[in-house]
């Protein structure tokens, strides 16, 4: 049953290029996942302006009850999300965000873009900035308190058919490691996985001893290191739509030499927003994997 309280609280923003057409992203993800919004989770969404104005041009969440506007984005709306997100008051504080993001609108690089996105890192919130990674994570979030799931979204899940990138830093190696293993049937099920340079054989080290010798040889497709291009190669993945999502343990605290091979397989990501998602929440990364297990 859909609770009656819901603890959720998220903010939701897009670019003008997902917000501005009546089958836009906005409208795509508010629309398709209606009934799971306002029937099963009942979050309190925090809105930047313009997205609201695009909401009520396009009649999304007509009559929702609550919805908080904030300021247009040069009037300080994204940084207010920054802040609610690092909030430690539950009542004020965010659960998630949602920035529907046009890789190639300035705005998307602005301080306050990135700096959301990686207070989202540190904090253990999932920024999800893709079309498939919103309505990935609402459906999973719904089927968790319903057990039910929408079929309309089956294709989504069909791992046989898809490809996964699996990427850590190096102070999130070991994690990567105990994530694969814990789950090593649900990543088993992908047609393929892929990983850069010292994670890739790392895993397939792992799939030696969890399937046998033979078997496990190449369970994992291994690109360059992030530093040599790795980055790039799946970036080139995934603009091929070969590669449907990427578990990114990032370490936030470490300065990268090779920051704008990261960027650009996030940019990748959001070109392809209907496609793939990019799951950078390394405190909710397990829980994440045993609900698309579910789900399956």
């Amino acid at each position: 049953m859909a609770q009656e309280h819901s603890p959720y609280r998220i903010g939701l923003v897009a670019n003008r290029a997902h917000q501005d057409l009546p089958n836009s992203t906005l409208v795509q993800l508010l629309n398709g996942s209606k009934a799971s919004i306002t029937e099963v989770l009942k979050p309190h969404f925090s809105v930047v302006g313009r997205t609201m104005d695009s909401m009520k041009v396009y009649d999304l969440l007509t009559d929702y009850p609550d919805i908080e506007r904030l300021p247009y984005g040069h009037d300080g709306g994204l940084m207010r999300l920054v802040a609610r997100i690092v909030d430690p008051e539950p009542a004020k504080s965010l659960d998630a965000i949602i920035y529907l993001m046009d890789p190639v609108d300035p705005s998307s690089a602005f301080p306050e873009a990135i700096a959301l996105k990686r207070q989202c890192v540190i904090h253990g919130k999932p920024f999800l900035s893709t079309l498939a990674g919103a309505r990935e994570w609402i459906e999973l979030e719904a089927m968790n308190l319903t057990g039910k799931t929408n079929p309309v979204l089956d294709p989504c899940f069909a791992y046989g058919s898809q490809g996964i990138a699996l990427i850590s830093h190096d102070a999130m190696k070991p994690e990567m490691l105990r994530l694969a293993e814990k789950h090593f049937e649900l990543l088993d099920r992908f047609k393929v996985r892929y990983a850069t340079g010292t994670t890739g054989g790392l895993l397939n080290e792992l799939a030696k001893q969890m399937k046998g010798g033979k078997e496990g040889d190449g369970w994992v497709t291994a690109c360059l290191s992030g530093p040599m291009g790795g980055d790039a190669q799946i970036a080139d993945l995934v603009l091929d739509r070969r590669c449907s999502r990427i578990l990114f343990l990032e370490d936030p605290h470490v300065a990268r030499q090779h920051e704008a091979d990261i960027q650009l397989l996030e940019r990748a990501a959001r070109v392809v927003t209907d496609f793939t998602s990019c799951n950078s929440d390394n405190k909710n990364a397990d829980r994440w994997l045993a609900l698309l297990s579910k789900r399956a």
